[in-house]
């Protein structure tokens, strides 16, 4: 008996040596870079007759170009907070730009860092309450400082040099809560600190959480000379616009240089974006209807690119609408983190069918507001194709806004009419009132999150400072 064992186990050990065991495949690193007021249109795979990007071109051609990728918010802040929480910025009262993140949210930081993961932010935050009154040059300048209640390092990332505004060359950034005088393009200045970040993490075995927030292409445009030699014969405004748009360009170069470099490029996922639609005119936003600081189409789509080899193995392009909501929930299913304490509702949905091509359709539409606390204010809901209008008299005069009176109730296609040129809420009246209710029912359960509903302790915001009365 123990020989015919002993010839069984040696049997069953040699069939097992034919199959060599299968690893499991290592969490993935997760890289967020994100422009600030990068059109639709400002890329060169998007067709930008002038604009020169071989980096984002050759990161869509490689991984998934998302063409219908859409902010929460037409404004920074607000954008930046939905990418945080996988929550609509409302619910948490970050209204518009400079507004506040709640200090109660659960952060994507503070969920990957629980789960092992370093993680560090590096540029633009914007999400503590400032709103970037200070010079950006002179100490402190927008440095955010340590003892900052709403600084990078109290919403989970251990390593930070952040400002709390946008900044263009030779900026003072607050380097863990230290103010610190740097020399150079803005961009350069954040992608070179996320790479050193980045190799310490390699070097020491250990996943990251690493994002990277340009506050490029914002106003003031200030170019380096060499980033705008190639647009030489255009105007001094253009040379510099899309000069900072070219230092972001090598900036994606950089990272994706590094990471092959390391040998970390095939599990790590880099996701590209921007903050908000353009604000520099119609070749910015891709001569979509209306810009920055609107719910138009060109105020809220942007470019959007997803590049993690061992996933997405083979490049593709597709036009199922995703958003920055999206991003939280995709990013924690990805790498399997769990938030133990995740405040609900989310607003965004996992991605990572999308990724394997298995995604067809979206499970719930995306909404937005322009602002949850103001009456009346301007509000849409994109159930694809249709993209859903109400109360859009309030967007009268805004940038980008054709002129005239625009109706309070608007219906399009968005697939075949991007432009939002043709009205058909009055040949779908069903589907009006059917998108209309789902839009009020969403901008309630917004209301309630905003009362405080969401978490354990109920909240009251604080009431608005008072107005400065004006000098006579």
């Amino acid at each position: 008996m123990p020989t015919a064992l002993a010839r069984l186990l040696s049997v069953l050990l040699a069939f097992a040596g034919a199959f060599p065991v299968l690893a499991a495949a290592p969490r993935p690193n997760i890289v967020l870079v994100m422009a600030d007021d990068q059109g639709w249109g400002d890329t060169g795979y998007n067709g930008h007759p002038e604009l020169k990007t071989p980096n984002l071109d050759a990161m869509a051609a490689a991984g998934l170009r998302l063409d219908r990728f859409y902010t929460a918010h037409f404004n920074c802040s607000p954008t930046r907070a939905s990418v945080m929480t996988g929550r609509h910025p409302q619910r948490m009262g970050t209204f518009g730009p400079g507004s506040p993140i709640r200090a109660q949210e659960v952060t994507v930081a503070k969920v990957l860092q629980g789960a092992g993961y370093a993680t560090g932010h590096f540029g633009k935050w914007h999400l503590n309450g400032k709103n970037g009154e200070r010079d950006t040059k002179t100490p402190p300048g927008r440095a955010i400082l340590a003892s900052d209640p709403l600084s990078p390092g109290k919403l989970g990332f251990d390593e930070w040099l952040s400002a709390d505004n946008f900044y263009d060359l030779d900026p003072v950034l607050g380097r863990n809560g230290v103010p610190e005088k740097l020399s150079g393009d803005g961009s350069d200045i954040a992608m070179d600190a996320a790479l050193s970040f980045i190799r310490k993490q390699v070097g020491a075995g250990k996943p990251f959480l690493t994002v990277v927030w340009f506050g490029n292409p914002h106003t003031p445009h200030e170019a380096l000379p060499a980033d705008k030699a190639a647009y030489a014969a255009l105007s001094p405004a253009d040379q510099n616009y899309y000069g900072e748009l070219t230092g972001i360009d090598r900036n994606v170069g950089k990272l994706r240089a590094a990471l092959r470099e390391l040998k970390v490029s095939d599990h790590t996922l880099v996701w590209y974006c921007s903050d908000n639609g353009g604000a520099a005119g119609p070749k910015s936003t891709g001569n979509l209807r209306g810009s920055k600081g609107t719910l138009w189409e060109g105020g809220v789509r942007v470019p959007g690119i997803v590049e993690w080899p061992a996933r997405i193995s083979k490049p593709f392009i597709s036009g199922l609408p995703c958003s920055t909501l999206d991003m939280y929930p995709t990013i924690l299913a990805a790498t399997g983190a769990a938030a133990p304490k995740q405040i609900q509702p989310l607003d965004g949905v996992n991605l990572l069918p999308l990724f394997d091509q298995q995604m067809t359709k979206r499970e719930k539409p995306i909404p937005f507001v322009a602002r949850i606390n103001q009456p009346n204010s301007h509000a849409t809901l994109l159930d694809w194709p249709y993209k859903l209008h109400i109360d859009a008299s309030a967007a009268r005069g805004k940038k980008g806004v054709s002129g005239g009176d625009v109706k309070p109730v608007l219906l399009y296609d968005v697939s075949n009419d991007p432009k939002e040129t043709t009205d058909l809420a009055a040949q779908q009246p069903e589907r009006v009132a059917k998108m209309t209710a789902a839009l009020v029912a969403w901008k309630a359960s917004v209301e309630k999150s905003l009362a405080g509903a969401d978490y354990d302790t109920p909240l009251k915001e604080p009431a608005p400072a008072p107005k400065k009365a004006k000098k006579k």
